[in-house]
């Protein structure tokens, strides 16, 4: 199975992740494998339930979640050719196109979380690969090893790290918006080193830039948001909210008095959170 092409559009409010790979078995055999429960289970993210009709409902079980299952509704069920379905507020469309003695498979994931698609993106990679193995000879040998140093792959590729400019009521504002590819706590302890962060205290040297010296912490709740303010009397954000994968989405912002130099401060951000964003993999 070799990669041919992985593409993110965004369009109204709308991010499609379109990833192709070509398959060494024709179409009826790709399209038991993705529409049979039984194999579903040994490559698809969750445990799947379907009625395999226009209509139908098809539900998602994690396996030793102890949540309850999501459900969605098939849109589509052409065999061999397209099965499609709601996933939440999300939607997954899989071709299968002949190619040769083989097949040629899209999966097309359209959802409103742009900046989820890397983790959307390793996620499929590692379930399509999967896949693959058990369509060339039934054993599935992936792990998740792989997905951190996958996911800041295609974040790159898809450049999904860079931050903003952006103009508020109050003025000019940084925000930098970045999923993180390991737990809250770890991100929290990297940020820390160690010391917890007290209200009225410096802030702590990992959450500062070279341009922005620790100014007094104003808001601290651990592990998800610190505060200060700045030597201009500006202040900075850190806040670690949920995310996608296996880590918190990280947003940073800052912003200043009226002449703010917003551009240098989010050079110095910037090179700040993508050197953050190196280290955790190997954590």
């Amino acid at each position: 199975m070799n990669p041919h092409s992985d593409t993110l559009t965004t369009a109204d409010g709308r991010t499609a992740l379109r990833m192709e790979r070509r398959l060494a078995q024709p179409p009826q055999r790709v399209w038991a494998a993705i529409t049979q429960p039984a194999h579903l289970a040994r490559w698809f993210p969750s445990e799947v339930s379907v009625e395999l009709r226009p209509g139908g409902a098809i539900g998602f079980v994690f396996p030793g979640s102890g949540e309850p299952g999501m459900t969605g509704t098939v849109t589509d069920a052409e065999e061999p050719r397209a099965f499609a379905f709601t996933w939440g507020e999300d939607h997954l469309r899989w071709e299968i196109t002949p190619e040769g003695d083989g097949s040629l498979l899209t999966l097309v994931h359209t959802f409103g979380d742009r900046f989820g698609a890397a983790s959307f993106a390793s996620g499929w990679h590692l379930c399509i690969t999967a896949l693959g193995q058990l369509l060339d000879d039934g054993k599935v040998d992936v792990t998740q090893d792989t997905f951190g140093e996958l996911h800041e792959a295609y974040l790159a590729q898809f450049d999904l790290g860079r931050g903003v400019v952006e103009h508020t009521a109050d003025g000019r504002r940084i925000r930098i918006e970045r999923q993180l590819v390991r737990p809250v706590e770890t991100v929290w302890a990297e940020l820390t080193s160690g010391t917890e962060p007290l209200k009225g205290t410096p802030a702590p040297k990992g959450f500062t830039a070279p341009r922005t010296p620790p100014g007094p912490v104003s808001e601290v709740h651990a592990p998800d948001l610190l505060a200060f303010t700045t030597h201009s009397g500006g202040e900075v954000r850190w806040q670690l909210t949920p995310g996608t994968g296996h880590g918190p989405r990280l947003i940073l912002t800052e912003s200043g008095p009226g002449d703010f130099d917003a551009e240098s401060a989010l050079t110095a951000w910037q090179s700040r959170v993508d050197a953050l964003a190196a280290r955790l993999p190997e954590k």
